[in-house]
């Protein structure tokens, strides 16, 4: 639904964004971030916790066998991945509360989770891909710089709203790190 729209108005570097090289590892993440309106609504719906540590523990083990696989840092992976996933859940509360104070915006549908934690595990793997392909610029003294322009460039292309470019800050904080 929301997400389906999201990838489909997809902006990219070759529709003429900014040629960072951070800026697709960024947008995947906003991709990514953008499935929480789904996950909310099926939480909500459903009764689900926003917290479910059982699936963010096999997303993290999933994200460090991938990097593991790709020769990179398994512990770096999972601290980015621990950041989008904080992120993303920061999202689900907001919206939940924004339901609690307006139940009549609260969702009356909501797509299917799995189907949805699909699309999240597809988004999972090409963000340790471009993070693997990446891996000189995140550790660069110049990555900080380069991560602000690429989320300014995500954020504007995308239309993100205060929250989404709040979370979008959030799960990227960790991306730059000097070795």
């Amino acid at each position: 639904m929301l997400v389906a729209l999201f990838v489909a108005l997809s902006p990219g570097v070759a529709a003429g964004q900014p040629a960072s090289g951070l800026y697709r590892l960024v947008d995947t993440a906003a991709q990514r971030l953008a499935t929480a309106d789904d996950v909310a609504a099926a939480k909500w719906i459903n009764g689900g916790p926003i917290t479910d540590r059982q699936r963010a523990d096999a997303v993290l083990d999933a994200v460090a066998a991938d990097a593991s696989a790709r020769g990179i840092d398994q512990g770096y992976v999972r601290a980015v991945f621990t950041n989008q996933i904080d992120a993303t859940e920061g999202v689900e509360y907001t919206r939940f509360g924004q339901w609690k104070f307006d139940p009549a915006s609260a969702p009356n549908t909501a797509p299917d989770l799995n189907a949805t934690r699909s699309q999240i595990d597809e988004f999972n793997k090409a963000m340790v891909d471009e993070i693997a392909q990446q891996w000189n610029s995140l550790h660069a003294p110049n990555c900080t710089f380069e991560l602000k322009h690429a989320i300014d460039a995500v954020a504007n292309a995308r239309q993100l709203d205060p929250l989404y470019r709040h979370a979008l800050s959030a799960a990227t904080r960790s991306y730059c790190k000097l070795t």
